[in-house]
């Protein structure tokens, strides 16, 4: 059954606008958790300050950083009910990083899903082709199936695909339908990925994801804003802001989305900063992001 809160919060949303062992996995206690929020809603940024924390947990339930361990001090689960997402952020990650990441995860047993790929065809960020990718998401699965010898189950989430700069591969679908045949000449079968990420800085987010239904995956929007030229304000921001966590609350096909970013250099020429510079004060981005309402699925 399906608990729509949108009409419920409808005035509040107008008030806002104007060395590690890795022997085996640990044990955690049966938790049960006291506050209601979205549990797609998450965040894009390296978080640490127990401030920050402390101003998002009403409404934010993950958060990753682009990396497989937190900056963050340890009690973030339990003290504000927020999910660490560890990533593996290039093609052919190295053994080290690897060991270390799942010493990592299996010393925290919330932990359920792994992020890879941080944007293949983009030349400045991941830089995979399809046929480099494919021998990559080989390596992601044998990660997979090394923790599954742990009793761990961790579902691939990736590759996040954006625009991008990559010759003949600006399109993500163009580098996803590559992608998938270059898999099948290497494996002869489809690669193993459970989630779909995607990230999105426009208009037409809805049109975006229709393109992607024909890949059948449940999508994570791991990065979430609009950068046109013509948001030039916090108001026009959250007004963007309102429309897409509407599509992504709406949408089955969307599990989770994050939203970036936290803080960074000023000024904030993209208005889309949820913090002040201070610790843990959130601007009215941030206010009206985290009290957006959310269905959610009982």
């Amino acid at each position: 059954m399906k608990r729509n809160r949108y009409l419920i919060a409808s005035l509040l949303i107008m008030v806002v606008a104007c060395d590690k062992d890795t022997t085996g996995p640990t044990e955690i206690e049966d938790q049960v958790f006291s506050i209601e929020k979205s549990s797609k809603r998450g965040l894009a940024f390296n978080l640490s300050d127990t401030s920050d924390f402390n101003a998002l947990k009403s409404g934010v339930s993950w958060w990753y950083n682009w990396y497989y361990e937190p900056s963050a001090s340890e009690g973030y689960y339990a003290e504000y009910e927020m999910e660490f997402i560890p990533m593996l952020w290039g093609g052919n990650p190295s053994q080290n990083s690897m060991n270390q990441m799942k010493g990592f995860i299996l010393e925290h047993p919330e932990i359920e899903y792994l992020l890879v790929m941080n944007e293949p065809n983009l030349t400045d960020q991941a830089n995979r082709t399809p046929q480099q990718a494919a021998n990559d998401w080989l390596i992601y699965e044998q990660v997979q199936a090394d923790l599954a010898e742990y009793d761990r189950s961790i579902y691939l989430v990736g590759p996040a695909m954006n625009w991008g700069t990559m010759t003949n591969y600006s399109d993500p679908v163009v580098w996803l339908d590559a992608f998938y045949d270059a898999f099948w000449l290497l494996a002869s079968r489809e690669p193993q990925i459970d989630y779909l990420a995607f990230h999105w800085y426009d208009y037409g987010l809805e049109f975006q994801l229709d393109r992607l239904q024909k890949y059948g995956k449940q999508i994570w929007i791991t990065e979430l804003a609009n950068w046109n030229a013509q948001v030039d304000s916090y108001q026009k921001q959250i007004q963007q802001m309102g429309d897409m966590v509407a599509i992504c609350e709406e949408r089955e096909d969307v599990f989770r989305y994050a939203w970036f970013i936290g803080r960074g250099q000023y000024p904030d020429n993209h208005y889309t900063y949820l913090f002040n510079p201070e610790p843990g004060q959130l601007n009215e981005l941030g206010e009206f992001y985290i009290n957006l309402p959310y269905a959610e699925t009982d």
